[in-house]
């Protein structure tokens, strides 16, 4: 009895102190502008995490455009695209909204989520790939359905809050199976703001090719010497709500401190 003990309490003593309670204060920022949604802030090391509905945060969505973080290391890793700067040929068809409709490179086609372009490469990098990579870094569901160049915006993949940041956390500790020149490259097209006192890396997301839209904005942090991981999942009813993807994890951000 007095062994069981001691281990007890040895165990309190040195497994790492989780904060996984439903946090007060985000839960009422999503209230103020009457969101529905789910958000995890993590530390790099998961010894804190502060969430706001822990249900949605494990249920599964597609991942839209944030599946571009993935989906650029795979790119550049087949060979499909060179680098940030190579020219990805316009082929003059009307998109539909004019900032798609010329010329990109990798660094506009992910800060654009320009579909064609990821699509294109889809193409080139084929499903068998895909289905490697999925179920080697153990990626949401795994699934790409019948339509490799669709899979992650209205096909069979799906991911929750919680695995995204399980993938952030590989990814940032650059223990995913990518050359680090690759990984690095990836990272600098993430950036999204460098300010003063933090810089933020990210990547939006749109699910509006389903019923039930969804919007995503996942990334982390790197302010006062520590990083943290963000996964934030909103309920899409009208088009003003896709602001709240960023909006929300900024607020959240400074609610806890973090910046």
């Amino acid at each position: 009895m007095k062994r069981s003990y001691l281990f007890a309490v040895i165990l309190v003593l040195v497994l790492p102190i989780l904060a996984v309670a439903d946090d007060r204060d985000i839960a009422a920022l999503y209230a103020k502008h009457d969101i529905e949604g789910a958000i995890i802030i993590a530390s790099l090391n998961g010894e804190v995490e502060f969430v706001h509905n822990k249900e949605r945060a494990k249920r599964r969505f597609l991942p839209a455009s944030t599946f571009k973080i993935l989906n650029t290391l795979i790119a550049l890793e087949a060979g499909v695209v060179r680098d940030e700067r190579e020219i990805i040929n316009w082929d003059g068809s009307d998109r539909g909204w004019a900032p798609w409709n010329k010329d990109q490179t990798l660094d506009t086609a992910f800060s654009l989520s320009c579909v064609w372009c990821y699509q294109k490469f889809a193409k080139r990098i084929g499903n068998e790939q895909y289905v490697k990579y999925l179920t080697g870094l153990g990626y949401g569901n795994k699934k790409t359905g019948g339509d490799v160049t669709t899979f992650w915006l209205e096909g069979e993949l799906s991911i929750s809050a919680r695995e995204q940041i399980q993938f952030l956390r590989k990814l940032y500790n650059e223990q995913i199976p990518f050359k680090k020149r690759n990984i690095l490259l990836l990272k600098k097209i993430m950036l999204v703001d460098k300010t003063p006192t933090y810089t933020l890396s990210a990547k939006t997301g749109w699910a509006n090719r389903i019923e039930n839209q969804h919007g995503w904005y996942v990334g982390y942090v790197e302010a006062k010497g520590k990083v943290w991981l963000f996964a934030n999942n909103i309920r899409v009813n009208i088009k003003s709500d896709l602001a709240f993807r960023k909006t929300l994890v900024i607020e959240s951000l400074k609610i806890k401190g973090i910046i």
